[in-house]
């Protein structure tokens, strides 16, 4: 009788890269976590031409059927425009900035004592390591929560109380900063809510008083520079699942959307805020309102920052499209959902991209009997 030999053990899958910028910035050499495939990585002529986005006045001088108008227009063709005369005081944002360069600058191991936890949508994550192998973005971000159901003097307090039980008192500051920052944005958004209603029919009032009481995530991107800067991206293309999204860019540049079949840069205006429609407030205009792909490029030379202000609605407030957007031309695009139900299934069940509310939907069919269906 011949004796097989027992296999070799296998041998147990490498640990995952670990993205310290301090040192991966001056390698030429990248890991292969961090490259992308041919066709989706960025070329050296890629966006250079501009997206058309309109320049919004929010301001008084403002004339409302002009801001109507072209906030409609942009948001059927790609969702995106840009705002001015906004009220937030540029001592704020500058200060902001201050604050995540002087977070982003430390050594790894301070930075991750606020590390991100498994299947939670807060906290540090370098690069999402701990979630994907491949197409690694090449970044570093620290998101946390921000409510609008407490008491007014309360909403700053809760920003601050996670810096300080997160990183310790001596980033009180920090969470004050912030804390300012994210009650000014949930004022803002609620603003363009106003405008949002008033374009798509429903009165001024229908989409405030819907994400008053929001449950939002803000958000501190940093994108470290990279010696392959066209063979990587700072965040890969996809659509924002969350309802409004509310950027603040650095002046060094990054943001591209993919329009009319190829990908377009917005480029930074001082004094001005990117807004995009995100996932849940498509379908809270029935799909008349479009949530476009957009991603992040690097360079190769300086690092860029941006504050993303990711407006949610509250947790299980059921997303449905108010009746007079609903008919038999227009009939319902995307079933009932809570905000809840859609933010866990992107953060345990699908990699957020071009269509992660289809997605969704499909997973919603598949895993509640037709009695569960909301809609």
């Amino acid at each position: 009788m011949v004796q097989q030999q027992a296999s070799p053990p296998s041998s147990p899958p490498p640990p995952p890269v670990v993205f310290d910028a301090s040192r991966l910035s001056g390698l030429s050499d990248i890991p292969a976590q961090f490259l992308w495939p041919a066709g989706e990585s960025p070329t050296p002529d890629s966006a250079q031409e501009e997206l058309d986005v309109p320049l919004i006045d929010l301001g008084r001088s403002g004339d409302p059927s002009e801001v109507s108008r072209q906030v409609a227009e942009a948001c059927r063709l790609h969702g995106f425009f840009q705002v001015v005369n906004h009220g937030i005081d540029p001592a704020l944002l500058s200060e902001a900035h201050r604050c995540m360069d002087a977070f982003f600058t430390l050594p790894l191991p301070e930075k991750q004592r606020a590390q991100r936890r498994h299947g939670d949508s807060c906290g540090y994550a370098s690069s999402f390591t701990g979630r994907f192998a491949s197409k690694l973005p090449w970044k570093e971000t620290l998101s946390f929560r921000y409510s609008d159901k407490v008491e007014a003097e309360q909403e700053q307090l809760q920003v601050v109380d996670y810096f300080v039980g997160t990183l310790g008192e001596a980033y009180r500051h920090h969470g004050e900063v912030y804390g300012r920052y994210c009650s000014e944005m949930s004022r803002l958004s609620l603003d363009i809510m106003e405008v949002l209603g008033d374009t798509l029919g429903v009165g001024r009032h229908h989409f405030r008083r819907f994400f008053e009481g929001n449950d939002s995530i803000m958000r501190l991107n940093y994108y470290p520079p990279c010696q392959r800067p066209y063979d990587t991206l700072g965040t890969g293309p996809h659509c924002d699942p969350t309802s409004l999204t509310i950027l603040h860019q650095d002046d060094v540049g990054g943001l591209q959307v993919f329009a009319a079949g190829r990908w377009r840069s917005i480029r930074p205006r001082p004094g001005t805020f990117v807004v995009n429609i995100g996932d849940t407030f498509m379908a809270l205009s029935n799909g008349r309102y479009r949530s476009c792909l957009h991603r992040a490029v690097v360079n190769s030379r300086v690092p860029r920052r941006s504050l993303a202000f990711f407006l949610c609605p509250d947790m299980d407030k059921v997303v449905r499209p108010p009746g007079e957007l609903v008919d038999d031309r227009n009939p319902r695009a995307y079933p009932d959902f809570t905000w809840r139900a859609l933010l866990d299934f992107t953060m345990t069940h699908y990699r957020s991209d071009m269509r992660t509310l289809e997605a969704f939907t499909d997973w919603l069919a598949g895993h509640q009997r037709p009695s569960q269906m909301l809609s």
